[in-house]
């Protein structure tokens, strides 16, 4: 059976959410892979708003199993909380449908405080970090001082996971002018939580190589976008992870062969949260319009998101690094009512055109759009459920992306509502 990998071509806010709990229902298994609780899905399920950061799409979906990958970095706390929230709403979530890999790096409250005293004190340029430690975390895995989901078991191993890593945040901690971290009072805290998240701890490998070889379908579940993967996004502008298709394999245990095809997910025009560059940004009334009609402001923060023009440079350039598929092209109702669209096709650099997004900073900041104008539709696109109820014009634009960006579209979403989508080709097909 064929397994999906899902992932943001853009910088994030595609609308994965959506697009995630539509295939949740064709598949077995939902396992998120990178990030954490930074991260916001939005689902609207029978007009009920489910707003989540940690939890994988599938789990509002019953009779699925939703598990939290080894590339995830996870706040026991948060996730509680969430599970809680969510509980409230009359989801039933329990170790039968959710597990956590038990060697998850934890997010501590360290990892958040010296997340924002950073970014506080970071006047020369701010990366424009959420601030819930995300960072820090990844910094304390690759550094081999993280404190892991199967270190809550056993207090003896807890005690030297703490002190390695508490030489380290508190020399940190003592330059920043924050307060040395108590080493009892952190385990005290960590002790309080282990019963609570150790019996969704499993060897996640192996639960997913035997859903596959038992014929499962596996969905796997990426978080923010490929705009903002720590090597092929706008460094250093970029999340901690790798938010490339590629991760769906380390981060869950479950090696690249079993991944047979990957979409990524576009929206219609383009948006970003926080700093870095973006050559398509509108400050104006168009750009305006774009966010007040797309409802442009993140899950996790509440955020205003960037607004501009689609820019088929960029995800062509995505396509090729996730090695996509099939794109799903949502928000396209959003474009609704404009006389003209516009569409990125290259960039104008000292005179020179170019096809791709350079790496270095200065020249990002330099690289100018250039613009193929194309007529927009009066007609309304929301809710359609076919290529007959699109206008003609939204469907010629639709199509020359498909061209800009060299890759097909394979779903076609046109509200919030999970069944407003038109579905091309089924990425679960054999």
């Amino acid at each position: 059976m064929a397994n999906v990998v899902v992932v943001g071509a853009q910088w994030g806010d595609e609308g994965k959410g959506k697009i995630v709990d539509w295939l949740s229902e064709r598949a077995d298994v939902i396992a998120r892979f990178q990030g954490g609780h930074n991260a916001g899905h939005t689902l609207v399920i029978d007009g009920t708003v489910y707003k989540l950061s940690l939890l994988p799409s599938g789990i509002v979906r019953g009779g699925k199993l939703s598990i939290i990958g080894n590339g995830v970095v996870l706040d026991p706390w948060a996730l509680l909380a969430e599970i809680e929230k969510l509980t409230g709403q009359g989801v039933e979530i329990n170790p039968d449908v959710l597990l956590i890999a038990e060697n998850t790096s934890l997010i501590l409250p360290v990892h958040g405080e010296l997340d924002r005293a950073r970014e506080n004190q970071n006047t020369v340029a701010p990366i424009g970090t959420t601030g819930r430690g995300i960072g820090p975390a990844y910094e304390d895995k690759v550094g081999r001082r993280a404190i892991r989901v199967a270190d809550l078991a056993d207090e003896a191993t807890l005690d030297l996971r703490i002190g390695r890593l508490l030489t380290h945040h508190n020399a940190l901690r003592a330059g920043l002018g924050l307060e040395p971290v108590d080493a009892q009072a952190l385990k005290a805290q960590l002790l309080e939580v282990a019963p609570k998240i150790l019996p969704y701890a499993a060897p996640v490998w192996k639960v997913l190589n035997e859903a596959r070889r038992a014929g499962k379908r596996i969905l796997f579940e990426g978080a923010q976008g490929s705009l903002l993967d720590v090597d092929f996004g706008t460094y250093p502008y970029v999340t901690s992870s790798n938010t490339l298709a590629g991760m769906a394999a380390t981060g869950t245990g479950l090696g690249p062969t079993a991944i047979d095809f990957v979409l990524g997910i576009v929206k219609a025009y383009t948006t970003r949260v926080g700093e870095g560059p973006f050559p398509t940004e509108l400050h104006d009334d168009t750009g305006q319009r774009l966010g007040e009609r797309g409802r442009e402001f993140g899950t996790v923060t509440g955020r205003k998101r960037r607004c501009g023009w689609f820019d088929a440079v960029l995800v062509r350039q995505t396509c090729a690094t996730s090695g996509v598929t099939g794109i799903a092209l949502t928000k396209l109702d959003v474009l609704d009512g404009f006389e003209t669209l516009k569409i990125c096709t290259g960039y104008e650099l000292d005179g020179e055109l170019l096809d791709y997004l350079p790496t270095a900073a200065d020249l990002q900041a330099r690289a100018t759009p250039v613009y193929e104008e194309m007529p927009g539709w009066q007609e309304s696109t929301e809710g359609a459920r076919s290529w007959a109820e699109l206008p003609g014009a939204a469907i010629k634009y639709v199509r020359r992306i498909e061209e800009l960006i060299q890759c097909p579209v394979a779903l076609l979403s046109t509200s919030p509502e999970r069944d407003d989508t038109i579905l091309v080709t089924d990425p679960f097909s054999d």
